[in-house]
């Protein structure tokens, strides 16, 4: 610690960070502009100066950067003075003489750090009156739109694209005035986080471009806290609605989990919700016929469908904890099932099991950041969990900042760091089936199968422990005892393994390396989907167990099974039951299979809880309700469907009325979940009286919204189950509840920046604790076990195996209903590498013939340089699913 004196008053401080940061985690104000937590400091903007004073009787001090200079114990500054003020007022003055002005018609308006800072300095005047140099904009894809003339080079967008997220295709170009952000030339930003961009520059040179299609400022929208649905990482969003669509995702802050970044799927991934042809009414269906039906008659219809009967309960892992939760309480436990194959709930089971072990630790996100060596078993972490492979990312960078530290150079000097470093990495091994994302800054990267990469890992383990390592080649093992002897020599070692290529002994070997190298290791592991580990906790059964039973009816809950299973056991399957039920909030395939559909919330339009890989419990709230907008939508979360139905048949009145209701009976008859109940607080929780706004205090035009239905303006919507309110009128800050932040806002902090204002420490954590709770760590550990290496699969020469391959856009089952995304989805093909494609004698675009059991894939073929000899790379939600588990015969040409 160390003790600051800032304008005549003394704060004790953290003595690693600069002022800047300092004074911020103080709540004490300097404008910045190249700053970012994330990011550190170059000090190129000159916005944060403040006078420095050698002691306290030194009357003169002299003018400093706050951001490059040490909290050292004992330093005197003066943000106050009036040499440090005006020269901070004529910074924005200078980088203002070649902005546009534009703010009226930029989509950065009242969003801006440029505003609040320009405000916060009481700059008002321009003086400036010459011709304004000009930039031609660049098309830079479907995610960002490009206005390089509001630019005041901060340098903050090339630094984040560039040194913190690994993109290779966007720089700095021209100098002084001219200078110019952006790519070579126009074309799509290539890396996976570029909607950061609109977050990061403190202007609006990036601005969100699926937003402008139906823009809103930032004050007109009605924003909740939320969890992003596109995979297992459980990253915290801000969904902003307007009109009764979902207008924007922003990132919302958690210390733990994604900070202040997403991915792009995450980001731009939930145009689905504004679909004009999902169910928003209850329907009968009979094939392609269509007939809306009142909740009552769709109840009703039901009702008397199940009452008596055999009914078979199909949850989903993308369905929340209460509506899995609901259904199993109306089919009984006998008859739910998870709505996974036996395949993929055998590898979540086991990946919850191992979390569960003795001795294993499983960081999250921002934990992973700060592990000096990691070994990736299986996964192309950013097709499958892209969050994470950020922060590998940034794991990679600990070596250039041991090396800084021994030369007594803090770790937020960013270009010291940087050039210190030489590019030198921590050391990251990766082992996959094809060569992934991460390969630029992996020490080693080997491409084999997924049998091999056990093989290989579990080698690993054996040389951790000492042990001979047996049945590989010299190059095998060589490569094997280097990994081993680099996880020994790290303070922090890391292993990450997950489900994407579907093999349960890559992950044991993730295990086993884990528990072999002791306590200092960390564990993680990915699975499919947003609560695919909290249906592991709840457990059920799987697909094939449940069609295997007698049944009269079904009820499917937010589950496309055709994604699941081959569509021949599907259809069989459905074509048991004399009725078919499903809830769901999109049109699918298995909603097309239909007796009656009930018409499911999204994330934005219900209240749920989901767990995520690292066993986070975490909920997500409802951002508006349809039925405002439009009274015949009948928009309901599934557990409110499926306990309507429950009490119809029981003859009983319904009793879950809130949200609360149904946590507290999954609480009371769910062990494994009962810390739930901790996620966030009950409805009841008020702050100084009051509920949280989901819209901020300016939000304007509310009683025009619904002036084309009716002049007469209805009451808000009334939120009974939870602490929040559908209105302005509420408060709006922070508070110890982080979970229930729907926004960031301060007085004088519209842009994201805002989020300063609602951590510890600036970058640091929440005030009042980041969102969610650790569920492994409140539950007891199991004993842990030892598991045996598997053996070598030999490949027959004349067939090929199916090995998946994700990609993070169009693998996803609702981005590819997200009209922004169709740009970036590539086109279906089968994979195949150089040597079988030598033996296939196959080239690029030709088509290839995939028979895989009863099911007849034609595709055409894209040919590259690494893949496992005898494997052929499956497009995973791009091509019917079948079984990976036996051979494939492959025919060249239609």
């Amino acid at each position: 610690m160390a003790t600051i004196h800032v304008d005549g008053k003394s704060y004790e401080v953290n003595g690693s960070e600069n002022l800047l940061q300092a004074c911020l985690s103080l709540g004490i104000d300097i404008p910045y502009f190249c700053w970012h937590p994330a990011l550190g400091s170059v000090g190129s903007c000159r916005q944060c100066a403040v006078t420095q004073y050698a002691n306290p009787e030194d009357t003169r001090g002299r003018l400093v950067m706050s951001c490059m200079t040490p909290a050292s114990d004992n330093t005197y500054i003066s943000i106050e003075d009036k040499e440090a003020k005006d020269f901070r007022e004529s910074i924005v003055e200078f980088l203002m003489t070649n902005h546009p002005h534009d703010c009226p018609v930029c989509e950065e308006g009242g969003h801006c750090h440029l505003q609040d800072m320009t405000v916060m300095t009481q700059h008002d005047r321009r003086r400036y009156r010459f011709t304004k140099r000009t930039h031609h904009n660049q098309e830079l894809g479907s995610f960002i739109a490009h206005e390089m003339n509001r630019c005041i080079a901060c340098y903050r967008c090339v630094r984040y694209y560039n040194d913190y997220a690994g993109g290779t295709d966007f720089g700095v170009y021209a100098n002084a005035s001219r200078v110019y952000f952006g790519r070579p030339e126009s074309g799509t930003l290539e890396s996976e986080f570029s909607g950061n961009l609109t977050e990061v520059c403190p202007t609006g040179v990036f601005t969100d471009k699926t937003h402008s299609a139906r823009y809103n400022r930032k004050w007109d929208m009605q924003y909740a806290p939320s969890v992003c649905q596109g995979c297992s990482s459980g990253c915290n969003i801000s969904p902003g609605e307007r009109y009764g669509e979902l207008r924007r995702v922003e990132n919302r802050f958690n210390g733990e989990v994604n900070q202040y970044f997403l991915c792009d799927k995450g980001r731009f991934g939930t145009g689905y919700v504004n679909r004009e042809d999902r169910p928003r009414q209850p329907q009968f269906r009979n094939g392609a016929d269509v007939e809306i039906v009142s909740v009552d008659t769709a109840l009703d219809t039901v009702i008397a469908n199940v009452q008596g009967k055999k009914v078979l309960g199909i949850g989903s892992p993308r369905a929340s904890l209460e509506s899995n939760y609901a259904l199993r309480e109306l089919v009984g436990q006998q008859n739910y099932s998870t709505g996974m194959s036996q395949k993929e709930q055998n590898l979540v089971e086991l990946a919850a099991s191992i979390m569960q072990a003795e001795g294993v630790y499983n960081p999250g996100m921002r934990e992973i950041e700060s592990y000096d060596a990691v070994l990736i078993l299986g996964e192309d972490l950013t097709q499958t969990a892209p969050r994470m492979a950020l922060s590998v990312r940034q794991a990679a960078k600990n070596k250039a900042k041991q090396m800084a530290a021994d030369r007594r150079t803090q770790d937020w000097l960013a270009e010291p760091v940087k050039r210190i470093g030489q590019d030198e990495n921590s050391p990251i091994y990766i082992l996959a089936a094809t060569q992934t994302r991460l390969a630029d800054v992996a020490a080693g990267e080997v491409v084999a199968s997924p049998n091999d990469i056990a093989r290989l890992g579990f080698a690993v383990a054996a040389a951790v422990k000492g042990e001979a390592i047996l049945g590989l080649d010299d190059d095998a093992k060589a490569f094997a005892q280097t990994v081993a002897d680099t996880l020994k020599a790290a303070k922090k070692p890391l292993i990450i393994s997950g489900t994407s290529l579907q093999d349960a002994a890559i992950m044991e070997a993730a295990a086993q390396v884990a528990q072999n190298l002791g306590e200092n290791a960390g564990l993680t592991l990915t699975v499919p989907e947003v609560n695919s580990m909290g249906l592991a906790l709840f457990g059920g059964l799987s697909l094939e167990q449940a069609f295997a039973q007698d049944y009269d009816s079904i009820i499917i809950v937010e589950n496309d099974l055709f994604r699941r299973l081959p569509a021949t056991q599907v259809e069989a399957a459905l074509a048991k039951a004399q009725s078919v039920i499903v809830l769901d909030h999109s049109e699918t395939e298995t909603v097309n299979a239909a007796d009656v559909v009930l018409s499911a919330a999204s994330f934005a339009e219900g209240d749920g809880t989901v767990v995520s890989q690292e066993g986070r419990a975490q909920r997500f709230y409802q951002v508006y309700d349809p039925s405002y907008y439009k009274p015949e939508y009948a928009i309901k979360e599934s557990w409110r469907w499926l306990h309507a139905i429950e009490t119809g048949v029981q003859g009983k009145a319904i009793s879950w009325t809130l949200l609360d209701d149904v946590i507290e009976s999954v609480v009371k008859n769910v062990p494994a979940l009962e810390a739930i109940q901790d996620v966030a607080p009950d409805a009841g929780y008020r702050v100084h009286g009051l509920k949280i706004a989901r819209e901020p205090r300016r939000y304007s035009g509310r009683t025009a919204i619904r002036a084309p239905l009716n002049v007469h303006e209805p009451k808000q919507p009334v939120d009974v189950d939870t602490a929040l309110t559908f209105s302005m009128e509420g408060y709006v800050g922070p508070q110890n509840a982080s979970s229930l932040v729907p926004f960031a806002w301060a007085p004088g902090w519209n842009s994201p920046q805002a989020w300063n204002k609602y951590q510890d420490e600036v970058g640091g954590h929440l005030k009042g604790g980041d969102s969610g709770v650790r569920l492994f760590d409140r539950l007891v550990k199991r004993p842990a076990r030892s598991y045996v290496a598997p053996s070598a699969v030999v490949n027959n020469p004349d067939s090929f195996r199916l090995v998946p391959m994700h990609h993070i856009f169009a693998s996803g089952e609702f981005t590819v209903k997200t009209p922004a995304m169709e740009s970036r989805i590539p086109e279906a093909a089968f994979a195949v590498g150089e040597q079988d494609a030598a033996r296939l004698n196959v080239q690029d675009g030709q088509q290839l013939t995939v028979q895989a059991g009863e099911t007849t894939i034609s595709l055409p073929v894209h040919v590259i340089e690494y893949l496992p000899t005898g494997y052929i790379g499956y497009p995973v939600g791009q091509a019917p699913t079948v079984s990976l588990a036996e051979p494939v015969s492959v025919t060249v040409g239609v």
